[in-house]
This record gives structure tokens, C-alpha cells and sequence, in this order.
């Protein structure tokens, strides 16, 4: 590692990455020097469960980072493409990044799975989980329900932008169909 930097690891899809998550980044780099954004499942898009590219999602995070005045020396931003092979995803994904000390993950799975192969793994501080939740944002764009709130400016722009509204409804409409 350069110097004695301690950097930590924090995956997600963020499908959209929201305030919740926001919160999570900020309070993670309280403990550590530099954070790997690790944005998972990569290869997915244009499905209601991940309507956004791993592009859409980076732009999304590395934006609203900026607008925080988070420098960029703070984080790394990596696409991380699912393997659907458990016993591989670890070495997987420690092959795409850069060495870290911790990862921060609420997820069972990657808990147990990152501690067998010797990690320390920490929770992420939850934010208004009930609030702050990838999915709830999804089914309101769906229903045509107000969202923006729930995301950092950045985010809400590049969705605009990208017709994304538009995309999970038709997905989602495809998918009840």
C-alpha cells in the first residue's frame, strides 16, 4: 500500500446510489484514508432490479462525491462484475482492486465469505434505512412517485439525464407484463 495508508473496501449496486449510501462514504472515510467504491453486480443494466450500467452508476457516486468536496485522492470508484460462483467471488473481486485493510458490508454473505479468507469485515452505518433504500426509490420512479429527495443532486441530474424515469417504468411494466 502507499505509505501507511489504511483503505477500505465498501460494495454495493447502488441502483441508485441514494443519501443513505452518501452518509455511508462519509462516515467510512472518518476511519479510513481512502475508500474503494466497489459497485457490483457491473455487468447488469436495463433490468428493474439494476435499471442503471455500471457508467450510469460511477458517474452517479463519482458527481455527488465532487459536489461534497470529497477529494478524489479519498476514493477509487471500480466496477465489479458478478462471478455467481461463491467460492471464487473473494479472490475475484481482490484481483480488480487495490489492497485494503477492511470491508464494510450489512451483507451476510459477503461477511462470512470476506472473514474465511482472513478479512476484517465492519458493518455500514445504516441512515434512515427505512427511508434511504435503493429499492423503495425504484418502485416510486416506477409509480411515478417523487424520488429526488431521497438522492444527492448529482445523482437525480445524471438520472434526468439519461432518461432514467422512463427506463424503470418500461422495465418495470415489461416485467408485470
Amino acid at each position: 500500500m502507499s505509505g501507511d495508508r489504511k483503505r477500505g473496501l465498501f460494495i454495493g449496486r447502488f441502483q441508485p446510489f441514494h443519501l443513505g449510501h452518501l452518509h455511508a462514504i462519509k462516515t467510512l472515510l472518518n476511519e479510513v484514508d481512502e475508500i474503494i467504491v466497489g459497485v457490483g453486480s457491473a455487468q447488469y443494466s436495463h433490468t428493474l432490479k439494476d435499471p442503471f450500467s455500471a457508467g450510469e452508476r460511477i458517474l452517479m457516486i463519482r458527481l455527488s462525491l465532487e459536489d461534497e468536496g470529497i477529494p478524489a485522492s479519498r476514493y477509487l470508484i471500480i466496477p465489479i462484475p458478478d462471478v455467481n460462483d461463491n467460492r471464487l467471488w473473494v479472490a475475484h473481486v481482490v484481483s480488480l482492486i487495490p489492497p485494503f485493510k477492511v470491508i464494510y458490508s450489512n451483507n451476510s454473505l459477503v461477511k462470512v465469505l470476506f472473514e474465511e479468507a482472513g478479512y476484517e469485515v465492519r458493518p455500514v452505518p445504516f441512515y434512515h434505512r427505512d427511508k434511504y433504500c435503493a429499492t423503495k426509490i425504484r418502485e416510486k420512479m416506477a409509480r411515478g412517485e417523487e424520488w429526488r429527495d431521497l438522492v444527492p443532486p448529482a445523482v437525480a441530474k445524471v438520472i434526468e439525464e439519461i432518461r432514467g424515469v422512463e427506463r424503470v417504468r418500461l422495465v418495470a411494466e415489461g416485467e408485470r407484463h
